[in-house]
């Protein structure tokens, strides 16, 4: 004789469901859990790190920022060498030790800057380059500082093209630099002096353009004229 089906209710298809899904998860936990464990482990380990680099380069960077306000009192009076060495017997480190022990951090990055023009100063040219050529920090007015102090080193070597680039993309860094226009001039004038005239009188008008109360414009004038000889 033919029993009638037992209707099985919604309810407890669901509860069967529940049951399977929290079984095979028990199964993938017991055969995945070192990798899971490991991973965990992992992740936590570089999240640490990174908290601990950003942590570790904020703290020398405030450092360096601290070293940098000291030593820029002598650099501002024109003590040039004292400021690549700094004070000895002082809290003052020279900007070359700050360079060396903060390096990749923002102020340590501008102190190449400074250290750079310091050479510049002192006519230690190639000294200066090194410095201006290794800049990789990520403030405008120093990046384009970096690439017009290369600039100059190379019109100085009478390679006047490579200069005269040099100064264009100092130049373009930003567009609110206030030396922009003094960057624009100087490379007129090496793009003259390599024999490139008509580079150089599309950055004499757009000087006269853009820049039209600043000296660079009075000065461009002088070379437009030059240019119509």
């Amino acid at each position: 004789m033919l029993t009638k089906k037992k209707k099985i209710r919604r309810k407890e298809i669901k509860e069967d469901k529940l049951v399977t899904f929290v079984r095979n998860a028990q199964i993938f936990y017991e055969e995945y859990k070192t990798k899971v464990i490991t991973g965990v482990i992992v992740f936590a380990v570089v999240v640490f790190g990174a908290y601990y680099f950003i942590t570790q380069q904020q703290s020398a960077n405030e450092e360096a920022g601290i070293a940098l306000s000291r030593v820029m009192k002598i650099f501002d009076q024109g003590s040039y060498l004292e400021a690549i060495e700094g004070r000895q017997g002082t809290n003052i480190i020279g900007l070359k030790k700050i360079v060396e022990e903060y390096s990749g951090t923002e102020n340590g990055e501008t102190a190449k800057i400074y250290l750079a023009n310091a050479y510049a100063y002192l006519g230690n040219y190639e000294e200066a380059l090194k410095y201006y050529e290794d800049y990789n920090g990520d403030i405008d007015i120093y990046k384009a500082s970096a690439l017009a102090g290369q600039a100059s080193y190379y019109a100085a070597k009478k390679d006047y093209e490579k200069a005269a680039d040099l100064y264009l993309q100092a130049a373009k860094v930003s567009e609110i630099n206030a030396q922009n226009p003094d960057y624009l001039l100087n490379a007129a004038i090496n793009y003259l002096n390599a024999g490139n005239k008509e580079e150089a009188n599309v950055l004499l008008k757009k000087i006269k353009d853009e820049y039209k109360t600043s000296q660079a414009s009075r000065e461009a004038d002088r070379y437009l004229a030059l240019l119509k000889e």
